[in-house]
C-alpha cells in the first residue's frame, strides 16, 4: 500500500475516497452485477493504506449494494443477501491480493506492479466468486469463458480508467502516485 495517502492534507483524501465511491455507483448503474470490484481493489491499493483501501473498497460495495437493491430491484432474499454479503468480504480480501501483486514488483517496474495488483485481485475475485458459486452450489455455469472474458474487459477497461484519473489526481496532488512507495517504505498498512 501507498503510505503517502496518510500525509494527504485536508479534503484531498476524502474527496479522492468519495470520487471512486461515486465512480462505483456510475458502475453500478451501467453493469449491474458486473461492477468492477476488482478493479476498485487494485487501485485503492495502489493508492492508499491498507486501512483506507479497505475503508474504500467497503464503501464501493456499499454504494454497489445500495443502488442495486435501492434502486435495480435486486431481490430482498436470503440467498441475494447472502451474496451481497460474499461480495463484499471477497472484494476486501481482492485488495489485499493486490497489493501483494504490487508488492512483488514495486522495486522492478511501477507499470507492472500495476499490473500485478489488477491481475491479482481479478484472480482472488473471480476464483473467490467461483468456489462459494461451487459452494452454495449456485451459478457455476456463470464462469464460462465468454462470461468470464466479459467481466475481465469490464474490469480491465474500468482499472485502466480508473489508473488513468489517479495519475491525474497525482499529478494535481489529490492522491499520490499509485505504487509510488510501496516497496520503499515496506508499510503494509
Amino acid at each position: 500500500m501507498n503510505s503517502q495517502s496518510s500525509a494527504i492534507p485536508g479534503w484531498r483524501k476524502p474527496a479522492w475516497i468519495a470520487l471512486l465511491a461515486a465512480a462505483s455507483v456510475a458502475f453500478t448503474l451501467g453493469f449491474a452485477c458486473a461492477t468492477a470490484l476488482a478493479a476498485f481493489a487494485a487501485i485503492a491499493a495502489l493508492t492508499m493504506t491498507r486501512r483506507d483501501a479497505l475503508l474504500l473498497v467497503g464503501l464501493v460495495w456499499l454504494a454497489n449494494q445500495s443502488v442495486g437493491f435501492g434502486m435495480l430491484h435486486y431481490p430482498w432474499t436470503a440467498d441475494c443477501l447472502a451474496w451481497g454479503g460474499a461480495l463484499g468480504v471477497i472484494a476486501l480480501l481482492s485488495v489485499l491480493a493486490a497489493e501483494f501483486g504490487a508488492k512483488c514488483l514495486i522495486g522492478r517496474n511501477r507499470t507492472l506492479a500495476s499490473i500485478a495488483a489488477f491481475l491479482a485481485a481479478f484472480a482472488i475475485y473471480e476464483g473467490l466468486l467461483f468456489l462459494t458459486s461451487i459452494i452454495a452450489q449456485s451459478g457455476a455455469e456463470d464462469y464460462s469463458a465468454t462470461i468470464v472474458g466479459r467481466i475481465f474487459a469490464i474490469n480491465a477497461v474500468a482499472f485502466t480508467g480508473l489508473l488513468a484519473v489517479s495519475r491525474i489526481g497525482a499529478s494535481a496532488g489529490l492522491v499520490p502516485a499509485p505504487s509510488g512507495q510501496l516497496a520503499a517504505t515496506g508499510r503494509s498498512g
